[in-house]
């Protein structure tokens, strides 16, 4: 789903904090980004989805790393752009060798089982090799650091959803 700006700003609140619930699963900031309509420019909006999104306690950040796939899966709830987005940041990650995935089969459940939430990463433009890489990197963080690193990751993936969210629309906001 892509929209224009002027199409967002005039959604019902309900619906704008449906959009943007495919851009990054906590509601907290989800409603936070909404009550700021009207954007008058997508850089404002990027923004603000930026600054809210850094105010963001535990709580919230968890419940966005939940609303995706791990590595190497299909994401099985949210919305049709949800779902396409989601497996097309994962391309690397289907075209692995069945060794690659595997290991990041492991590397995901030990991560897991380290920090208690997925492993998130900006996946878009990695192969399944740099991502497993990164993973048993990550692996060496203690929690905190990690929570601070997968929610940078998170950031980066909000970003990338909200353009896609408004592709094509920028010359008209």
């Amino acid at each position: 789903m892509t929209m224009t700006l002027a199409e967002f700003n005039a959604l019902p609140v309900s619906d704008a904090e449906a959009a943007l619930l495919d851009c990054c699963g906590a509601t907290r900031w989800t409603k936070q980004v909404a009550a700021q309509r009207p954007f008058d420019t997508t850089d404002a909006i990027y923004k603000a989805a930026d600054t809210v999104w850094r105010k963001m306690e535990r709580t919230d950040i968890l419940e966005a790393f939940s609303h995706h796939p791990q590595i190497g899966q299909n994401a099985v709830t949210g919305s049709e752009s949800h779902r396409q987005w989601s497996e097309g940041e994962q391309t690397g990650a289907r075209t692995a060798t069945d060794d690659v995935k595997a290991r990041l089969a492991n590397g995901n459940r030990t991560y897991y089982e380290k920090f208690g939430h997925i492993f998130i990463i900006c996946a878009s433009g990695k192969s399944a090799d740099e991502m497993l890489a990164l993973l048993e990197q990550r692996l060496q963080n203690d929690a905190a650091q990690e929570l601070q690193i997968a929610a940078e990751q998170q950031q980066l993936i909000m970003r990338l959803r909200l353009e896609k969210l408004f592709a094509g629309a920028r010359a008209s906001s």
